[in-house]
């Protein structure tokens, strides 16, 4: 059913899926009663969308949620959406491109004034899945949860625990409690992905899940650890943050962590005493 109303819709539309802004367009209902269902949404939330497309997963979040702002970039589709959808009170479509926008003054704009509170529901291009998910999970206004459909090596990634880890782990973790809650083959999009997704449910937390002084400094060491992934800690760690393998190999016995363990061994906590100590020479 709703390939066949994809279909028409583009067809009456004169619109084709543009590579260019990974446009796939979810035709599977069980898909997509799940990612609505795992974001538990209330007539009281305020849901962001990114990437509406033709306003399938739009008009289901507008049943659910008190209000839903659709940010899509593609301006066609955005006045298509206008549209299609102007019978919906509680929608509002931005025509905007989501990396450039602050949250918080987006839902503000739409909304007519601040907004404490809101959830993030969307598939995701692949190709800017993880700077979304980065914008939100840095922005000075961050939602209280993300569901959204992604690439399945990306989600994997996310989830990861120590023995897996990657920067992605270790950015998504820090901010949030990441959940895979089902996986969507490349079926059920129209015209079909050549890699099958995941639906990941994303938990942020009130304070981040380990305390550091400087967010951007832990990064910078978090980065530094991983530029040479392949490498033991001693080696990576002294290409990455320019310090000789010699004081590498100081600071990682300072924080009690082996200096011939790699970076995807290390947990939030074991980071955070990298960075600790980092930062104490650096003073």
């Amino acid at each position: 059913m709703l390939l066949r109303q994809t279909k028409e819709q583009l067809r009456r539309l004169d619109l084709r899926a543009k590579k260019g802004l990974g446009q796939h367009f979810l035709i599977d209902d069980r898909a997509l009663r799940r990612l609505v269902s795992a974001a538990e949404l209330s007539p009281f939330d305020t849901v962001v969308e990114v990437g509406p497309g033709l306003g399938i997963l739009t008009r289901e979040l507008a049943r659910k949620a008190g209000w839903v702002i659709a940010i899509e970039i593609d301006p066609k589709l955005a006045s298509a959406l206008e549209e299609g959808l102007a019978p919906l009170a509680n929608v509002t479509i931005l025509s905007a491109d989501v990396l450039e926008s602050d949250p918080g003054s987006l839902i503000e704009a739409a909304k007519g004034g601040l907004e404490a509170s809101y959830k993030v529901v969307a598939n995701l291009p692949y190709y800017i899945a993880s700077a979304v998910l980065r914008h939100f999970l840095e922005a000075s206004l961050k939602p209280k949860m993300m569901v959204v459909t992604i690439q399945k090596e990306v989600a994997e990634a996310m989830v990861a625990q120590p023995g897996e880890m990657s920067l992605l782990s270790v950015s998504v973790q820090f901010y949030a409690r990441p959940a895979i809650v089902d996986y969507v083959p490349a079926r059920s999009f129209y015209p079909p992905p050549k890699v099958d997704s995941a639906i990941v449910r994303i938990e942020l937390y009130d304070h981040p899940a380990v305390e550091v002084e400087d967010v951007a400094i832990f990064f910078e060491v978090v980065r530094g650890g991983f530029s040479a992934p392949r490498k033991q800690l001693r080696n990576s760690l002294a290409q990455g943050l320019n310090i000789t393998p010699g004081d590498a190999a100081a600071l990682l016995d300072r924080a009690g962590i082996s200096q011939k363990r790699r970076a995807e061994t290390l947990s939030l906590e074991e980071w955070a005493r990298v960075y600790r100590v980092f930062t104490e020479k650096q003073c």
